[in-house]
């Protein structure tokens, strides 16, 4: 452990010191969790295992953090406890879609800024520029991503982790990856891979929508397959968790939620969003925005709740059932301002998750998906999609929508991704971290 230098550590170093001893005291309670039983096994991120190490890896370097509300070690912000760390100079922070503190409402700019609790200027990476330039990089010695991803293609986050390792190769600066757990779990991979035509910052990478890799690994792949240019070069290493299994979800990493997004408040939110998000993206139905639990219900003014919900439930989906509710979406600042049908109480259906470790969520989107066109089709709803070139981006295919368009049964259109989600865990292989 490195001795503490009062005097090199400000005019403030009395706050300073106070959270530096925090610090220690996390990585005595980190060590006393990995003394519990088996029986209690909680996971630790990687953020966690850094910390745990008085920052030994980072050990009189300029750190640039890419992060947002959910770097958070034992309920302590990573930045905050960079910018107290005797050892290690917090020079920047990085902040992607939704802001540093996660509370611009999606798709929305998000600003520059001094972080108030550190001083520390924040460069945003979603508004003009969404990979940092070289004028930001300059006076950083190495660049750390530590956010929690929810394992979904279109889920930005991903994205932003790519072009930073660009950024950080065109500098020639090392790019660290503080790894967390991937809250659906490493062996639920599923939907079609991405085609290149369709690249987009909503799906950056020839991957299912949903992958089933943590963001340390999926950083090994993407410089591994060459997925973008200059990474050859790249000094990429991971801080790796200690009890991740890949069969775990996010109720078995004994971790606490955090929002990782103003839309994802839970995480069932989180759980529910590959399928349900793809339903929303038809602007046909609202998909729970405007509510306290998005994407775990889906409605609109035209449905028929009951017989939805019914043809739903005859299709016996594991691990979910599906109840007709009706509900109001409302306008909720910073969240939801405007969300569909605001305002108005519409017809929907609940989908209620009673086995979240077999749910299959995708699956379950493209099940509804199709039943809730046919139905918009005997009723005349038109356009059918909205905003097509969007949800084919979040498709990754186009596909998807032809076999919509031609009437395919839910199964059929799972079956036809199968053999390329097959093909992609194959190539996963050497690029997994965990068992």
């Amino acid at each position: 452990m490195p001795l503490i230098n009062f005097a090199a550590l400000g005019a403030n170093w009395a706050a300073k010191a106070a959270l530096f001893l925090v610090t220690l005291l996390i990585a005595m309670e980190v060590n006393a969790s990995a003394a519990t039983s088996a029986q209690v096994r909680r996971v630790t991120t990687g953020a966690e295992g850094l910390v745990n190490s008085a920052f030994a890896a980072l050990d009189g370097r300029r750190v640039g953090l890419i992060t947002n509300q959910t770097g958070l070690v034992r309920g302590h912000h990573l930045a905050d406890l960079l910018h107290a760390a005797p050892n290690v100079t917090l020079t920047a922070i990085f902040a992607p879609e939704h802001g540093f503190r996660g509370k611009v409402e999606a798709g929305l700019s998000v600003r520059d800024g001094i972080d108030p609790s550190t001083g520390v200027p924040v460069h945003s990476l979603y508004g003009k520029s969404r990979k940092p330039s070289q004028r930001m990089l300059q006076g950083i010695d190495v660049l750390v991503f530590d956010i929690q991803d929810i394992g979904a293609r279109f889920y930005t986050y991903i994205s932003t982790m790519g072009l930073a390792m660009q950024a950080a190769a065109e500098a020639g600066i090392p790019f660290m990856v503080l790894d967390r757990p991937n809250p659906l779990g490493g062996t639920y991979a599923s939907g079609f891979v991405l085609e290149s035509r369709l690249k987009s910052f909503v799906g950056q990478y020839p991957i299912p929508i949903v992958h089933g890799l943590t963001v340390g690994e999926l950083a090994r792949m993407i410089k591994g397959e060459a997925w973008l240019d200059g990474l050859e070069g790249l000094d990429l290493s991971i801080v790796t968790m200690s009890d991740w299994e890949r069969k775990m979800r996010w109720p078995s990493t004994g971790q606490d939620w955090v929002a990782t997004s103003p839309n994802i408040p839970t995480f069932l939110s989180a759980l529910s969003y590959p399928g349900i998000g793809v339903i929303g993206e038809t602007q046909l139905v609202n998909e729970g925005r405007g509510t306290a639990q998005p994407f775990t219900i889906f409605g609109a003014p035209w449905l028929d709740a009951d017989r939805i919900a019914s043809q739903l439930t005859s299709l016996v989906l594991p691990g979910v059932r599906f109840v007709p509710e009706h509900y109001q979406p409302r306008s909720i600042p910073d969240i939801a301002a405007n969300p569909l049908f605001v305002g108005n109480t519409i017809s929907g259906v609940r989908v209620i998750v009673t086995d979240e470790s077999g749910y299959q969520p995708l699956e379950v989107g493209v099940h509804a998906l199709v039943v809730l066109l046919r139905e918009a089709r005997a009723k005349k709803i038109k356009p059918l999609f909205a905003n097509l070139k969007m949800f084919n981006a979040i498709a990754g295919t186009r596909r998807f929508h032809r076999m919509l368009m031609e009437g395919h049964s839910g199964q059929s259109i799972i079956e036809a991704w199968e053999g390329e989600v097959a093909e992609f865990r194959q190539r996963t292989a050497p690029y997994l971290i965990y068992n």
